[in-house]
């Protein structure tokens, strides 16, 4: 393999990086660093090819015989990718794919002599699975870090841990904006050393004026971006593109916002000087990507417009632009975790996005960024987005993660932990797939599918359907249609299906390609034995027809949203998730009795006919297909509830959520213990009779719990319920199926619940009784488990207290206790919990007033010498 030295000084010339070339390469040569210099200074120019060549003359050193290992520099999107490797391509006056190649998903462009490979975080990962120590590999760099996509923080972890194993793998991340200490930590967390060094490289910015150019009415609405807002939009970058006559670039949140800016800037600008428009975001092929990032070839060409998504926001330069118009709204993801749905909604960007944005235009010279919202609306602005880590689906992650030999994220060092309910849906969601068995393993069929360049559910989807229906192409051509952002009105994927086929739709080229490249995917992975399954009796039992493969497909990619219409002639479906959503009005598919839903989303109640969510893409399922294809969420069991005072039991059948049928049986004995349990977490702890002291009890520990905590068990009702088998199962356990609920001690079985061995201390702690100067002792009327603030009480007759200077405490002092002091009528006189006080200056009061009232009883001038008494002056002798 010949080996390629980089120019880097022609690589450099002009770059303000290339200035701090020495730091780098001392940092380089320490084995991991992190890299942060503002929009424009050539970080990912030069700093990639310097890592490349420190890796060549390592090699060079090692022997003549030694191949140099290659450099993988990441891009956060494909259009990055290619931009980057065509950028030091150029510079380095080699040719693409040779020492610069690039990898994307379904593009690769590499030769035997390259040596910096450009890709994906996605195309990295799966290497990362196929080849986890990265032999022949001399140095990963992980470019725009800051953009926090669950793909970049994974890799982040596994590289760290790799760079453990290997202690010559030189990794560098970079990025504009990040918060450095933290990324270095990381990167030094795995191999158990200090933080990377961290090299800051400064920048004084080009000149940049930023203006306010706000819209009088909302930017968004329920159903997205106004209309008038996008139009306000066009008119402002025509205007202020005219005023200055550069390039622009305009930023909005998705595509259909750019496509349709784009034709209102192409309307407006008819006519007038010649300027040309060009629409930049994912759905569009790749070579009308590059051409929007490439800029203009020659300065007598007409100076373009380019309407991107946040695709253009980091990552890659835009060459010529000096102009910027800013939308101020983005795409984040969101999910709803209690309806199983995550989805892309629009958003106000944050200030971080608004300042990368504006950037841009100030990249190769003085520049202009014009807002198309107030001065008031930015100081409103998130600082920064939220990792996506925190609110994805992260099934593809748990996936990868389980394959590493780290599942659920346990044991790995990531910049974000991912939340536990999110990670252990996603566990459940690769069970329900069967990509992971019981002890959470990665299956044979979950190691296929975690190895190929598409999201997990396609690839299950693919594998699993071309099976099913003996031909990769029909199941490529089904994933194809519901994995792009194709949509049927009626939501119907089959009539969605038909109309792709006709050529005649928009996307349908796209469509196309893509089905193209599934098919091939799904070919090659098919090839070798088949993967052994879980459940043999359910896929490739049965042949498809043609209008049946739309469904099963799509159920082999979310069985979990298998739905059955709720009742006939309704347009609401229970999906097997739990989730209740409705067809839209007029769809072709009201009538279906099952369906295999791919997409649901949030709607208004009357879209939604009522549920909160619309189905927007599915396809019908035979009833036989719907049980055929749910493995594990088909389940029956007995189902034991009180009615009446009695327990009732009703054989069930279910998939998922979905009731299938529902039979009454005898009751058994063990029944009893589970359906009162189940009763009483619907109803209540008062469905329990409550005995004077079980109520007292509860009162006392509540206190204790109060003042110290763990171990001492808290008493609330959410507590208790939540605990219910740790006290009251054995006694549920012993009821009979004829018995109820008030047959059991309560009070018994709340000492269960006593601390070993603190519980002995108990009665020290919190008495029942509080032993009094007269000799006789007094109920503590403890505060309701319920008050977290009350203390406990003692209502006692005033001269029984007399000559007590310190107020009594219970729990070792922490709680006071306040006395309601009683007239020799058992009237109030007084409440304190600082008998000192009271002696010394309201107890003359409440003297001078009732020694006339209750004459028999002794009210001494002094208190403190006094004998303290229940008994009256005559008793006493007096």
């Amino acid at each position: 393999m010949a080996r390629h030295f980089f120019d880097l000084d022609a690589i450099g010339a002009g770059l303000v990086v290339a200035a701090a070339r020495p730091e780098l390469e001392r940092a380089a040569q320490v084995g991991a660093m992190v890299v942060t210099a503002p929009p424009g200074t050539g970080k990912t120019t030069f700093v990639p090819p310097l890592v490349a060549h420190l890796v060549a003359e390592r090699a060079a050193r090692q022997g003549a015989d030694a191949p140099p290992p290659r450099v993988l520099l990441t891009q956060p999107r494909r259009v990055a990718v290619r931009a980057a490797a065509r950028r030091i391509a150029q510079l380095d006056r080699s040719d693409l794919g040779g020492a610069v190649g690039f990898t994307v998903r379904g593009e690769r462009t590499v030769g035997r002599d390259t040596q910096l490979e450009v890709l994906t975080p996605g195309v990295l990962l799966r290497r990362l699975i196929s080849d986890p120590s990265l032999e022949n590999v001399g140095a990963v760099i992980l470019d725009e870090i800051h953009e926090r996509s669950v793909d970049g923080d994974l890799l982040l972890g596994l590289v760290s841990e790799v760079r453990a194993l290997r202690d010559d793998l030189i990794v560098v991340a970079m990025s504009a904006t990040l918060d450095a200490g933290h990324v270095a930590e990381v990167l030094g967390a795995a191999a158990g050393a200090g933080p990377a060094q961290v090299v800051e490289i400064p920048s004084a910015l080009f000149p940049l004026d930023i203006e306010h150019a706000p819209f009088d009415g909302p930017r968004l609405n329920e159903r997205g971006v106004t209309r008038g807002f996008l139009a306000h939009l066009a008119a402002v970058t025509l205007s202020s593109q005219r005023a200055v006559g550069t390039d622009a670039l305009v930023f909005v949140p998705g595509a259909r916002e750019v496509d349709e800016v784009v034709r209102l800037l192409r309307t407006g600008a008819s006519g007038s000087q010649a300027v040309e428009i060009l629409p930049l975001h994912g759905r569009i092929p790749a070579r009308e990507q590059d051409r929007a990032v490439q800029g203009r070839a020659h300065p007598d060409e007409p100076a373009r417009i380019v309407v991107s998504t946040s695709l253009a926001e980091s990552a890659l330069t835009v060459p010529g632009v000096r102009l910027v118009v800013d939308s101020g709204l983005s795409r984040e993801v969101r999910r709803d975790r209690a309806r199983d749905m995550t989805g892309l909604v629009t958003v106000s960007s944050s200030r971080a996005s608004a300042e990368q944005r504006a950037g841009r235009a100030a990249r190769q010279g003085p520049g202009r960024a014009v807002r198309a919202y107030s001065e008031t609306d930015f100081a409103r602005m998130p600082a920064a987005s939220n990792p996506e880590i925190s609110s994805a689906d992260l099934t593809d992650a748990a996936l990868l993660l389980a394959a590493w030999g780290a599942p659920g994220g346990r044991g790995i060092v990531l910049p974000t932990p991912p939340p536990p309910a999110s990670m252990a849906q996603a566990e459940t969601v690769l069970h329900t797939l069967e990509l992971v068995d019981d002890t959470g393993r990665v299956t044979a069929l979950g190691n296929r599918v975690v190895r190929m360049p598409v999201g997990v559910r396609e690839a299950r989807a693919l594998l699993a359907g071309a099976r099913e229906l003996g031909d990769p192409a029909l199941a490529a051509e089904v994933v194809a249609a519901f994995s792009d952002d194709h949509r049927d009105a009626g939501a119907d994927l089959h009539a969605l299906l038909r109309e792709l086929r006709t050529g005649r739709t928009p996307g349908a080229d796209r469509w196309r390609r893509e089905r193209r490249r599934l098919e091939g995917i799904a070919s090659e992975a098919s090839v070798g034995p088949s993967p052994e399954r879980t459940d043999t009796s359910t896929i490739g039992s049965a042949p498809a027809s043609s209008g049946a493969i739309a469904g099963i497909v799509t159920a082999l990619a979310r069985p979990e949203w298998i739905a059955r219409r709720v009742s006939e002639h309704s347009r609401t479906y229970l999906l097997a998730s739990g989730t209740r959503a409705a067809l839209p009005e007029g769809s072709g598919l009201l009538g279906s009795e099952w369906l295999a839903v791919r997409e649901v989303q949030r709607s208004d109640a009357r879209t939604a006919d009522g549920t909160g969510a619309v189905i927007r893409l599915a396809a019908s399922l035979a009833e036989a297909d719907a049980f055929r294809l749910a493995g594990p969420l088909l389940t029956q069991a007995r189902h034991a509830s009180i009615q009446a005072g009695r327990v009732r039991v009703r054989e069930e059948r279910r998939l998922g959520a979905i009731l299938l049928s529902s039979t009454p049986t005898a009751a058994r004995a063990e029944d009893a213990g589970p359906a009162f349990a189940a009763e009483l977490r619907a109803t209540g702890l008062s469905a329990l009779r409550w005995s004077e002291a079980a109520t007292a009890l509860r009162a006392r520990l509540a206190l204790v719990h109060r003042a110290l905590g763990a171990p001492w068990p808290a008493m609330t009702d959410e507590s208790l319920i939540h605990h219910l088998d740790d006290w009251l199962g054995p006694a549920l356990s012993g009821l009979r199926a004829g018995e109820s609920l008030h047959a059991i001690s309560v009070a018994a079985a709340l000492r269960g619940l006593l601390p070993w061995p603190e519980a002995a201390r108990l009665d020290a702690l919190a008495p029942e009784r509080l032993a009094l100067p007269s000799g006789s002792t007094a109920q503590i009327q403890y505060p309701d488990a319920e008050d977290s603030a009350a203390p406990p009480v003692v209502a006692v007759k005033l001269q029984e207290l007399f000559g007590l200077a310190e107020s009594p405490t219970l729990v070792d002092g922490r709680v006071s206790i306040l006395f309601h002091l009683l007239s020799p009528a058992r009237k109030p006189l007084a409440v304190t919990s600082d008998l000192v006080s009271f002696w010394n200056g309201p107890y003359q009061d409440v003297r001078k007033e009732m020694r006339g009232r209750y004459p028999k009883h002794p009210w001494p001038e002094d208190p403190w010498t006094a004998q303290a008494t229940a008994l009256t002056k005559r008793r006493l002798g007096q």
